[in-house]
């Protein structure tokens, strides 16, 4: 099995945000076509299903579908919270290039 991993501070952030909406503490971590280096992040809570790869964090689920694992296989998702504002990023050791928002990549 490929590992993903979610850091704490991005469980901690997932828990609020799916707490605060009433759902599971299930962040989905899929690929789109597009976005200005290629592939984008889409990221949503949801729930696990059947095929998904999950990773387990202080209580809070990350899955990937088996379409999107083989371009993060590996990856580590964050949560920061920077001057700029705070937002959820994905470590990909897969990724060629990226482009200045760290949104989407290439491979």
């Amino acid at each position: 099995m490929t590992s993903i991993t979610l850091t704490s501070s991005a469980a901690r952030r997932v828990a609020s945000i799916a707490d605060k909406q009433g759902k599971s503490a299930v962040l989905r971590l899929s690929v789109d076509g597009g976005g200005c280096a290629g592939f984008s992040y889409r990221f949503a809570l949801g729930e696990v299903e059947q095929d998904d790869v999950v990773s387990m964090t202080d209580g809070v689920s990350l899955v990937v579908d088996p379409v999107s694992l083989d371009l993060v296989a590996g990856c580590e998702v964050d949560f920061v919270e920077e001057l700029g504002g705070s937002a959820f990023r994905v470590n990909n050791p897969n990724a060629a290039s990226g482009c200045g928002c760290g949104s989407s990549f290439s491979v």
